[in-house]
């Protein structure tokens, strides 16, 4: 059995989900398990739908609503023959549930109300795919990830049950193959208790990785617009290459950076029962791509460059001019789960603790708030965060042209340096 994830950009619109059945059809006669996100930019719609529900906005709800329903609608007459078809009640029913619901119990939870609803981007595209898979090969079942994958109740980045999941898959997933050759499901969502969770944003990848595990897969294929995992983000920089193949614990180190082609919990079911990875392109899928597996011969030969713009550097110093010790460190990082702090990178001199955060993820008078009756608070915006793996002098000055180095460090095979634009004057 194969396992393949299609993102939103592959399901966008009528042509994408046609190519993406003509992908299936290379591998017909194959097991294939299919992971399947919502279509193009559904989640955000859907989001914004959670807004205007949790703020009891109904004039705003209804008009988002029937605007995601338009939208699939559309993309559904184009593909099959006439809304006679079960697949346009399903569709009808899913969106006028979720109009009914605003007049639903509301929990004061915001996350739970987030997983029941923005999941159904998720739900949606799946039932129509697999209905125009079915439609035109004759062998394919819509599977609900909410029967299969068990989590904990912490919505929007609910932890799995493996034993549980593993159980239902060999139980409820696998001997449906005996009557079709794929199977669909959704990624990023799951169950507890009757309630749907979600493994977070760009959780598909995640959800493509914990079937491989629990049903012993061959192989794992996420199917981009991209022709496999660069050596940078194109938008960032020029003449990027495409690594044939990496390790995983490469791949591990670059999503733990910031590398946005692969979830950073993707790689670990995989590496544990040695299932390959692949990264193929959906627009050339007879294209090689990139695999990512064990050996780590080729992980040196290609430089990777990872970039985060927009960040922000806090320094904090004691106001007592104390030294930065264990104790410093454990009450600044105690402080710093209170707001919920996501840092990419920190040092410490003997006077000063130093974190880098993404200014979109961080409130700044918030952080000013929580240090400041111990602490001196600087700190330094419109920052750029570059992580080369593999690096030497040559790559670094190649990050560096025209840029002011603020801070920098290295290991043996990772170079990281904070830095802004130089001033000319």
């Amino acid at each position: 059995m194969k396992v393949f994830k299609f993102g939103g950009a592959s399901v966008k619109d009528a042509e994408a989900v046609k190519n993406v059945a003509s992908i299936l059809h290379l591998f017909e006669g194959e097991q294939l398990a299919v992971v399947i996100s919502a279509m193009g930019k559904t989640t955000n719609a859907m989001e914004a739908i959670l807004n205007a529900f949790w703020e009891r906005d109904r004039e705003m709800f209804t008009t988002l609503v029937e605007e995601r329903r338009s939208f699939h609608l559309e993309i559904m007459d184009l593909l099959f023959e006439n809304r006679e078809l079960p697949i346009y009640t399903d569709i009808n029913t899913i969106f006028n549930t979720l109009i009914i619901h605003f007049d639903s119990v509301i929990s004061e939870n915001f996350d739970f109300e987030y997983d029941q609803i923005v999941s159904l981007g998720e739900v949606i595209s799946t039932k129509i795919v697999a209905a125009y898979v079915n439609l035109i090969s004759g062998s394919c079942r819509w599977m609900d990830a909410r029967t299969l994958i068990t989590t904990d109740r912490k919505f929007r980045e609910a932890e799995v049950d493996w034993k549980l999941t593993e159980a239902h898959f060999q139980e409820r997933f696998l001997p449906k193959f005996s009557d079709n050759n794929v199977l669909i499901t959704q990624g990023f969502i799951g169950s507890n208790d009757n309630s749907t969770t979600t493994l977070g944003r760009e959780g598909s990848d995640f959800t493509a990785g914990i079937i491989a595990y629990c049903c012993n897969a061959e192989s794992v294929t996420i199917w981009k617009d991209v022709p496999g995992m660069l050596n940078a983000d194109p938008k960032w920089f020029d003449n990027t290459v495409k690594l044939d193949q990496i390790s995983f614990r490469e791949a591990i180190e670059l999503s733990y950076y910031g590398a946005s082609v692969i979830h950073p919990k993707t790689v670990k079911p995989l590496q544990n029962k040695n299932i390959p990875l692949h990264v193929k392109s959906f627009v050339n899928p007879d294209e090689e791509g990139t695999v990512i597996q064990e050996s780590m011969r080729h992980d040196h030969l290609v430089p990777s460059f990872i970039f985060k713009m927009n960040q922000v550097l806090f320094s904090f110093t004691p106001k007592d001019f104390s030294f930065i010790v264990e104790e410093n460190l454990s009450d600044i990082f105690n402080r710093l789960s209170q707001v919920n702090a996501k840092i990419n990178l920190m040092q410490n001199s003997a006077l000063s603790f130093s974190i880098l955060m993404d200014a979109e993820k961080v409130d700044i008078s918030q952080i000013l708030a929580a240090f400041g009756d111990l602490y001196q608070v600087k700190f330094n915006e419109d920052l750029e965060l570059v992580t080369i793996r593999h690096y030497d002098q040559a790559t670094i000055d190649r990050v560096t042209v025209d840029k002011e180095v603020i801070l920098q460090q290295k290991t043996r095979e990772t170079a990281r340096l904070i830095v802004k634009e130089r001033i000319v004057i």
